[in-house]
């Protein structure tokens, strides 16, 4: 496998480098540290809102911080939790006294990492808390739904409770909404091919000429199910019909629907299954409010799609609307 790299001990130094001399004027990167930082926060007093997450997912994190969803992001190895401290120095630098919100996508590495910075914080007198993310519906029954994994859904979080503290809300009401919008998240990736890491160079998993995956994790964690693909139409209505058996939901209901392409699912691709999803949406009289599509939670040429929708209420719908100024995110 070629890849337009230096060297792989290099790969997230770089990477680094290569983004901030692009997106300069609204990030920044914090000294000493792996964290990408938000620049010109407008009020004086704002909760802020970090995460971190590993390298091999661009534009995730890093692209979603600025204006109306993260303060900051520590940025880890390729598919590796960033340390502690990392974390930690992205709490301090977002802190401007109102608190910070740590967010965390369940997995291992981030729950433990994640849980040592937020103590160390409040030892260092941040007022700050955290909420755990889980939207993978086929990697834990419901009767287990916090076992689930964090994947693609985690970005209506992002911008939910990011645009309700730009708007000057304080921890506790940044808190609740982002843990309103992950309860009525949930996702399903499909992958028509593996994603390879730049560090092994070997294939997450394999898969048959005729086959496709779903429950995919982002990392490569197996698959619930091993189909034969058929087309985007059928797996599109499968993928649908399993989120809606998951969740609550009435005729009228007004819903958003998140495409992500996996890193290696082109732009074609993701119209037409959108297309299939709003199609059956519809039909089960449900409205569809502002969509997203495009390669935004990415697995390293991972050929596949994490369809994720969310239940909005008349609150969580005014804050995804919300205009945005990040690098990634095209509000």
């Amino acid at each position: 496998m070629k890849k337009f790299i230096n060297d792989v001990s290099s790969i997230v130094d770089d990477t680094i480098e290569g983004f901030i001399s692009i997106y300069g004027d609204i990030v920044k990167k914090v000294p000493d540290s792996r964290v990408i930082a938000r620049k010109n926060i407008k009020q004086q007093r704002k909760t802020g809102i970090v995460i971190g997450n590993g390298a091999g997912h661009e534009p995730a994190c890093i692209g979603f911080v600025g204006e109306g969803m993260l303060d900051g992001n520590a940025y880890g190895d390729i598919f590796s939790a960033p340390g502690p401290m990392h974390l930690l120095s992205a709490i301090k630098e977002a802190d401007t006294g109102s608190g910070v919100l740590v967010l965390i996508s369940n997995h291992a590495g981030d729950v433990m990492n994640s849980e040592m910075a937020v103590d160390m914080a409040k030892e260092d007198g941040i007022a700050v808390d955290s909420v755990l993310l889980y939207d993978d519906i086929l990697s834990a029954p419901a009767s287990q739904f916090r076992q689930r994994r964090g994947t693609a859904g985690t970005v209506f979080t992002y911008k939910i409770a990011g645009a309700c503290a730009e708007e000057g809300k304080g921890l506790l009401e940044v808190k609740e909404i982002a843990e309103r919008t992950r309860d009525r998240t949930r996702t399903i990736t499909a992958a028509l091919s593996p994603g390879i890491s730049p560090l092994s160079k070997e294939p997450m998993f394999q898969i048959g000429e005729d086959e496709i995956q779903m429950g995919i994790g982002v990392h490569g964690e197996a698959a619930a199910y091993v189909m034969k693909y058929e087309s985007a139409q059928k797996t599109a209505v499968f993928m649908t019909e399993k989120i809606l058996e998951d969740m609550e939901w009435s005729e009228g209901e007004r819903m958003a629907v998140f495409v992500n392409g996996c890193g290696r699912t082109t732009y074609m691709e993701l119209m037409i299954f959108y297309n299939e999803v709003r199609k059956f949406l519809k039909s089960k009289g449900i409205k569809l409010l502002r969509p997203l599509t495009g390669n935004f939670v990415t697995t390293q040429e991972m050929a596949g799609i994490a369809l994720s929708v969310c239940r909005m209420d008349p609150e969580m719908e005014t804050y995804w609307n919300r205009k945005t100024d990040t690098a990634a995110f095209p509000w």
